[in-house]
Order: C-alpha cells, then structure tokens, then sequence
C-alpha cells in the first residue's frame, strides 16, 4: 500500500504529459517594473542581497537558476516546478523587469514527476519511489513462481505485456 500513492501520482501525471495542450490555459504571464537600490548593482554586484530583495520585495521563489552580470544589465531567472522568473536589471539605475510566469497546478505536478527545477532532495525522492516500485514489482514476480495453478498464464501475461511494449517501440517510435 506504500506504492500505492507513489503509483497513482507518476501514473497520473504519465497522462498529463503526454497531453499538455489540455492543461495550456492554465498557463499565466505576469510583467512587472520595480526598482531597487542602484549600489547594489554597481561596480561588484552584491548578487544575495539582489536575489533576497527580489524574493521580498516581488514574492519571486524557486531556485536562482541563472545570475548573468555585463556592462550594463543584469538578469537573473528564478525556476521551480510550474514556475519562472527572468529580470533584467539595468546597472545605473537599479530599475528592472520582471516576467513572471506560473504555469498552474498540472504543470507542477508534470515538474515533480520528471524532477525539472526541483532540487536534490526531489531527485532523491524520485529514486526511493523507483525503488520502491522496483520491489514491488520484483515481489510480485517471485511470487507467482510460488504460485504453481497461476505460474504458466502469469509469465504467459509477463511476455505478451513485454512483447507488446517492444513491438509497439519498435514499429511507432521514430
């Protein structure tokens, strides 16, 4: 029963991966303007404080997945599951952009499944479920060798499943 809630979320969220287009509208972009104070972009950029006003002053969250520093301009994106930032700070002045992009409840829930913009502790997470669903499934097949009435159609049933799934890969996937 350990399995179960793990199985029914990444069978779940198979579904809505592999149809997207449904979930798009949910899909929302929102553009800002702020300003902050130009000496910390001046000169050396104090990027923590940069990051944390952005954080408190904008509400923006997720991991700082990029930091880029030239001349004039700095951008710095934010990303998590379902969820995007991009500002771009202009130097002298401090002022900036902000695009802010939620993409909704599914769109997290597809993030969480392939483990994009989640961290290190999610892709831990992500193995022990693989695990977890690994033993299960190896229990099952040991036992049905204990099993003598169900042992011939259940590896009967084991080779069609995979047969199936090859012939399928082989003929339809490009």
């Amino acid at each position: 029963m350990a399995s179960f809630a793990v199985l029914l979320f990444f069978a779940a969220t198979g579904i809505t991966l592999n149809h997207q287009d449904w979930f798009t509208k949910m899909q929302k972009t929102v553009q800002t303007k702020g300003a902050m104070n130009a000496e910390w972009v001046k000169g050396d950029v104090d990027k923590l404080r940069v990051v944390e006003y952005l954080r408190s002053h904008d509400g923006l969250h997720g991991a700082v997945d990029d930091f880029r520093i030239d001349d004039s301009q700095a951008q710095v994106s934010f990303k998590g599951p379902g969820y995007e930032a991009d500002v771009n700070l202009d130097r002298a002045t401090g002022k900036y952009d902000t695009t802010e992009t939620r993409a909704g409840f599914v769109a997290i829930l597809n993030d969480l499944h392939k483990g994009r913009d989640t961290g290190k502790t999610w892709a831990k997470v992500i193995d022990l479920c693989a695990i977890l669903m690994t033993l299960v499934s190896l229990s099952g097949l040991i036992l049905i060798f204990y099993l003598h009435k169900r042992r011939g159609p259940g590896l009967l049933l084991l080779a069609a499943g995979a047969g199936l799934a090859y012939i399928i890969y082989a003929v339809w996937v490009p």
